[in-house]
């Protein structure tokens, strides 16, 4: 792992317990993220657009069996879900953008159930720009609810009325390899969502796609 964002992250996570240095756990978390987004970025003008959907090591177990499209969409449909469903009760970004048009995504879902050339057939008919547009969205939306959020809230877990609208929206595949996502999430407090969905997922995935770009 990135040792820069790897400090970054456990200095969050520490920070974060504690409510007098809560406000600052924050503010580490939103410049591990920037420092994560600006990396995510740079890539749109350093690669081509079939490099996005290269899959060098589409045998591997691991993060870089993916691509880079789908390790976005990935990344900011499983952020856009919890933040938002889970977490603030309102709607996602996907459907108030109409982001599922604009980017021609044939799904909703997280891709979780998406595999080997599966993955390659989905992330080409994406339309990269609005992909990109979608991410830095759903970052700002996500920020500005960590922005307003008290300590108290690190303790409230999922309720029964948010798993149910989850599990209505069919933003998670029924299939085996996605469904255990909605036991995943809901097993957990607001905190231990930070912890996961909006910094250590965003590093694993980033740092599968670095592996990608060097075998290109």
């Amino acid at each position: 792992m990135n040792k820069e964002w790897s400090a970054l992250n456990k200095t969050m996570q520490s920070q974060i317990k504690k409510k007098g240095t809560f406000e600052e756990g924050i503010g580490t978390l939103l410049t591990l993220r920037d420092e994560l987004m600006n990396e995510v970025l740079s890539w749109r003008e350093k690669y081509k657009r079939e490099d996005f959907d290269a899959m060098p090591f589409i045998n591997a177990d691991g993060y870089h069996c993916k691509n880079i499209a789908y390790s976005i969409w990935h990344v900011f449909r499983i952020e856009d879900i919890v933040a938002h469903d889970l977490i603030a009760g309102d709607d996602e970004v996907l459907f108030t953008g109409d982001y599922q048009k604009r980017i021609k995504s044939p799904i909703i879902s997280t891709g979780n159930e998406l595999h080997k050339e599966k993955i390659a057939e989905f992330t080409r008919q994406l339309d990269l720009d609005e992909l990109y547009a979608y991410a830095q969205e759903v970052k700002k939306s996500t920020e500005s609810i960590l922005s307003g959020m008290p300590f108290e809230t690190l303790k409230i877990g999922v309720s029964d009325e948010s798993r149910t609208k989850l599990e209505s929206l069919g933003v998670v595949s029924n299939d085996e390899d996605a469904i255990w996502l909605i036991d995943y999430w809901c097993g957990k407090d607001v905190r231990g969502l930070i912890q996961m969905p909006f910094s250590r997922h965003w590093i694993m995935h980033i740092e599968a796609c670095l592996r990608i770009m060097k075998k290109l």
